[in-house]
């Protein structure tokens, strides 16, 4: 009588875990997402989108419509006229161009200077550094409406009134922009890389040039939307130093829209929707890359 002996498995424990797995749980596998997901989706979506929409949908009514209950909820035949009277009297050309300098400065600078900023907190060693630190975060606890009065005299001394320079100086550095480059640093820049560097050479300077740049392009790339759309969207400081005939910005320019005995809401929605459109072309254009930058950072860290 012969008997068979069944040999023993060898195969690895976490190898036979993974082949019991479904396809869509190994790793590289395709992960599909189940009814509940999309539902959810689909309403964060509508949500997000519903200001928007609603936005246009004014724009195209009067503001007798407007007025009426309940509100209209599809668009009306007023759109391209609101938004061509909006253009006309809000000045919204030359605004658009004062905007796109002050945001496109502010965020340039912010980033570059964020950046060395975040590398010495994130990798270099000087005494006073973690105190430093605490006072860079601190500073962003302090309520911004606080440093309105003294700015605003600091400005008039300047006799910057109604210039471009007094809403793009005090923006030039971020606190929340040197707490974000340096966290995000601490993880994406290896010790042995700078190490390397310094072993060839390399100056200081040509470290942050040819080492952290690269390796910070990813943050840099996300820090830089988010500065440029909070300059877009600034409102309270452009007010009170700009005027709506001299040099406005997007935001002050809206500010004169629509007054009256009645504010024409219409006509206020309209220069909105004009205002967003921007924002919207330029995320539409380099959002791709902004977040693919993002997901390459984070498997590089």
């Amino acid at each position: 009588m012969t008997t068979t002996v069944t040999p023993p498995d060898t195969t690895p424990a976490k190898e036979q875990t993974r082949s019991r797995l479904p396809k869509s749980a190994r790793a590289g596998g395709t992960l599909h997402a189940g009814p509940i997901a999309y539902v959810i989706l689909a309403l964060f979506t509508i949500g997000s989108l519903f200001p928007l929409v609603w936005t246009a949908i004014a724009a195209s009514r009067d503001n007798q419509r407007l007025a009426e209950t309940p509100p209209p909820f599809w668009f009306g035949s007023n759109l391209f006229k609101n938004l061509e009277i909006a253009w006309r009297d809000a000045n919204l050309g030359e605004a658009f161009l004062n905007t796109t300098i002050v945001a496109g400065v502010s965020a340039a600078t912010i980033v570059f200077l964020s950046t060395i900023a975040g590398f010495a907190f994130a990798k270099l060693r000087f005494k006073g550094r973690n105190a430093m630190m605490l006072i860079v975060i601190g500073t962003m606890m302090v309520p911004p409406q606080l440093s309105v009065i003294p700015l605003y005299m600091m400005v008039a001394k300047l006799d910057w009134t109604d210039q471009l320079q007094a809403v793009i100086f005090p923006s030039l550095v971020s606190a929340f922009g040197v707490f974000f480059m340096r966290q995000y640093l601490i993880q994406a820049l290896p010790d042995e890389i700078i190490e390397a560097a310094r072993v060839d050479g390399a100056s200081s300077w040509r470290v942050i040039w040819h080492v952290v740049f690269p390796a910070a392009r990813p943050a840099m790339a996300v820090l830089g939307m988010l500065m440029f759309v909070q300059a877009w969207n600034d409102f309270l400081w452009p007010f009170l130093v700009l005027t709506q005939t001299g040099n406005p910005t997007v935001q002050v320019a809206i500010a004169g829209l629509g007054r009256g005995y009645t504010p024409d809401q219409s006509l206020i929605m309209a220069g909105a929707f004009l205002g967003t459109v921007p924002l919207l072309l330029v995320f539409a254009i380099f959002g791709k890359q902004i977040v693919g930058g993002i997901m390459q950072g984070a498997v590089k860290g």
